[in-house]
């Protein structure tokens, strides 16, 4: 793949893979202010349009390792468009469901495609540009999930309250739309693929490198969501914020995320391991902060957007390091990463409730992160100590 004499070039292809990812992050975070209203409008519990949030996170966990062993084969360019075409009829189906268990069917169809988008999407992304921009490019498809969360949640849940949650899913057809034809002006269509099959894919997961990365990604992502998933009643009970406030904080935490996603680039491109090492400590002491911070509202809004530009800025410096380290065979093990992500989600949450239904007070819950983070230090100082490349470690 020739690349541009500048270095610093970074393609239009890229711009529309994080389009999609933006689109892809919307779907999977909206659902969250559109609780009440779904819940109204098809005759359930929110507890049970909760469910909708469960059911598209195991779809990513089951649907990402098949949807990327059955496009082994496939021209990349043609997988990626095929996975943007079977969301944006995911999207439709959502805004079309009669029922709630049509709902459900289509969020779950909709994020099989998730988890394989940005796995093979994050190695598209690193080949299409010089191999000193490789995470910086990684970052960059990922900026369209944080922005996602920045942008695309708040409207979409505005939208839904103006107009009904269906025309959410609607407009995201529109975006995906978009999103596809860009993918198809813009991306190569002789994008390198390497000479791999199922069996090989498979043989680079017993790769210890990619398996300690992995469960990185699981405590780290548990980390976040045992605190995130209950930050409004948190900054409610503890800080004393009013619901609009917190409005205000999730925007202050979302647009750390996304200055610490591209601050994550910058670092997995300058020196990995080393990189992740410290991010990862630094997180552990903003999770030690976030318990005594949250008391006072400035302080509170502070260590918010510091935890989101430390706690993302993990993110590209992970998905590199499965990328390098099963080079010979990427598609599987970088899909494989996005599933330990939504792992981490899913245990996080269910940790996190489970504590806070043992008698744990909100304002507790960073000290679980905190000691989630050590743990996901702990794999990456193992994996560190146990690399080959001596240019990475410093064991």
């Amino acid at each position: 793949m020739k690349h541009s004499r500048n270095d610093a070039y970074m393609p239009p292809a890229l711009i529309a893979l994080a389009l999609a990812s933006f689109c892809i992050g919307t779907t999977e975070f909206v659902i969250m202010g559109l609780l009440p209203n779904v819940a109204l409008d098809l005759g359930v519990t929110i507890p049970q349009a909760g469910l909708l949030i469960t059911g598209y996170a195991l779809g990513v966990v089951i649907g990402a390792p098949i949807v990327a062993a059955a496009s082994i084969r496939v021209p990349r360019k043609t997988a990626l468009l095929g996975m943007v075409g079977v969301f944006v009829v995911g999207n439709l189906l959502c805004g079309l469901a009669p029922n709630y268990a049509v709902l459900m069917i289509a969020r779950i169809v909709t994020a099989f495609c998730h988890g394989a988008f940005f796995g093979i999407g994050s190695v598209v992304a690193a080949d299409i540009v010089a191999p000193t921009r490789r995470a910086s490019a990684i970052a960059l498809m990922f900026g369209g999930l944080t922005l996602a969360n920045v942008l695309g949640v708040p409207f979409g849940t505005a939208l839904g309250n103006a107009l009904g949650w269906r025309s959410t899913f609607l407009a995201i057809v529109g975006i995906g739309i978009i999103a596809a034809v860009a993918i198809a002006a813009w991306l190569p269509s002789n994008l390198p693929m390497n000479p791999s099959n199922l069996k090989s894919e498979i043989r680079v997961l017993g790769n210890r490198h990619v398996l300690l990365s992995m469960l990185t990604s699981v405590l780290a992502s548990a980390s976040l969501f045992a605190v995130f998933t209950y930050i409004a009643p948190l900054l409610e009970t503890a800080t004393a914020l009013k619901p609009s406030a917190v409005t205000v904080a999730l925007l202050v935490f979302g647009v750390g995320l996304t200055a610490g996603n591209m601050a994550g680039g910058r670092l997995a491109d300058w020196r990995l391991m080393p990189s992740l090492l410290a991010v990862l400590g630094a997180l552990f002491f903003v999770n030690v902060a976030f318990a005594f911070a949250s008391h006072a509202a400035v302080w509170a809004f502070v260590t918010l957007f510091v935890w989101g530009c430390v706690t993302f800025a993990v993110v590209p410096l992970i998905q590199m390091r499965v990328v390098n380290e099963a080079a010979s065979a990427p598609n599987l093990a970088a899909t494989l990463n996005q599933s330990a992500f939504n792992l981490g989600n899913a245990s996080g949450a269910w940790i996190g409730g489970a504590a806070i239904a043992a008698g744990v007070a909100y304002d507790t819950l960073p000290w679980l992160g905190a000691a989630g983070v050590l743990l996901a230090f702990l794999s990456a100082v193992v994996s560190a100590c146990l690399s080959r490349d001596r240019t990475e470690t410093t064991c």
